[in-house]
């Protein structure tokens, strides 16, 4: 069954600024990280139970090549994200999101 995805507004807003500031630090740098984005939603996608629960039903996959986490929880037929964070962030901020 393939789950439809949702990015919340503030984990887009989070997207977007990290790709500005790769793109600013190597052109075509934020393409990769995106890519990198990309692998993991499809990942999450095929194999939902794949990372664990770290609180309550939020589940957080951690980004290959880059020091991000995807926070998201899966309800019924969607997979929502909840933030795409900086994994030196404060973990406190995305727990306020729901």
């Amino acid at each position: 069954m393939k789950y439809r995805l949702i990015i919340r507004p503030e984990a887009a807003e989070e997207l977007k600024d990290s790709f500005l500031w790769y793109e600013l630090q190597s052109n075509g740098l934020g393409f990769e990280f995106f890519r990198s984005i990309d692998a993991a939603f499809t990942l999450i996608n095929r194999s939902l139970l794949l990372y664990a629960e770290i609180y309550r039903n939020i589940r957080r996959a951690l980004i290959r090549k880059f020091p991000f986490e995807i926070f998201y929880i899966i309800d019924n037929d969607k997979i929502i994200v909840l933030a795409v964070f900086h994994a030196k962030r404060n973990p406190k901020q995305w727990k306020e999101r729901k």
